[in-house]
């Protein structure tokens, strides 16, 4: 892509994305690798924005094993057991092969391995960050977002890092070659570090979902009393007390956004709104500065 001007360099903002979409991940897949490959000059130029990317599990093992191995269409009715019988894994309306997580733990446990070599001879301190940040690198394919994320140091956060199969694939490693350690916190005082050294810059979020990595988001922001921009995209409700239902103003009552702060909640499937949102500002914001 073409590079934005660099008379365009302003750091004005510090800018978290999160999401917690689980299946739906790879629908929006396409507009984070957009914001990655395209939107990551924004940071390096433009910057009015410094990407960072919060992630629940799925979008980081399911970002890799799409590289290796194909995951098909099905259907929400689908009869579990008939797709157990078949090796088959429902994920919403998306069916994975079991043969898929044999084709992963094939590939990164070798992986696991190399950083347990480095753990005991460099002295290397893993981070839930910094593994993800290997993973993107070791998976050297065009169409991860994790690829790009380590091509151009934009930090990914998993607090929930082994819910899932990679923590499977750390479950089996610990057994084989045991002694492999991930510290989480260097991990969250890397999060709130993000939030509190953006001073005296202004702090926005925009969440997808709501979960982990929304709870995290704006606790680290918490710590610099609050942000200054939020835009929440679900489908949750606040009736039931849950913190992805939650509306903004909640999060005001605990200092996580600002009171004086632009908010909004959008009642609508994330993987409808955020394309849409992408390519009504950070696109056509990219398009202008390119004429």
């Amino acid at each position: 892509m073409k590079p934005l001007p660099r008379t365009a360099v302003r750091r004005s903002w510090t800018l978290a994305i999160g999401s917690r979409l689980g299946a739906k991940y790879s629908w929006v897949s396409p507009q984070i690798l957009f914001l990655l490959v395209s939107g990551t000059q924004f940071v390096i130029l433009l910057s009015i924005v410094w990407w960072m990317w919060w992630s629940q599990r799925p979008g980081v093992e399911e970002d890799l094993i799409k590289c290796l191995a194909p995951t098909y269409k099905g259907d929400f009715s689908l009869p579990g057991a008939q797709l157990r019988a078949k090796g088959l894994n429902r994920i919403g309306n998306l069916l994975v092969p079991n043969d898929n997580y044999c084709k992963f733990e094939d590939w990164i446990i070798p992986i696991f391995d190399k950083m347990l070599e480095e753990q005991s001879l460099e002295k290397v301190l893993w981070t839930p960050s910094k593994v993800i940040a290997r993973l993107g690198k070791e998976i050297n394919n065009e169409s991860s977002y994790l690829y790009w994320a380590s091509k151009n140091n934009v930090p990914v956060y998993c607090p929930g890092l082994t819910d899932g199969s990679l923590g499977d694939m750390l479950y089996f490693h610990s057994f084989r070659s045991p002694g492999l350690v991930i510290d989480v916190v260097q991990d969250i005082r890397a999060m709130n570090g993000e939030a509190v050294h953006a001073a005296p810059r202004k702090t926005g979020m925009i969440i997808l979902g709501g979960g982990l990595s929304k709870h995290h988001i704006c606790n680290a922001n918490m710590m610099r009393n609050g942000a200054d921009y939020a835009v929440f995209i679900n489908t949750a409700q606040e009736f039931d007390g849950s913190d992805s239902g939650a509306c903004p103003d909640e999060a005001v009552s605990w200092g996580k956004i600002r009171g004086s702060a632009k908010t909004i909640k959008v009642h609508c499937d994330a993987t409808i709104a955020f394309p849409l949102l992408v390519a009504e500002t950070f696109a056509a914001k990219r398009e202008a500065l390119l004429k």
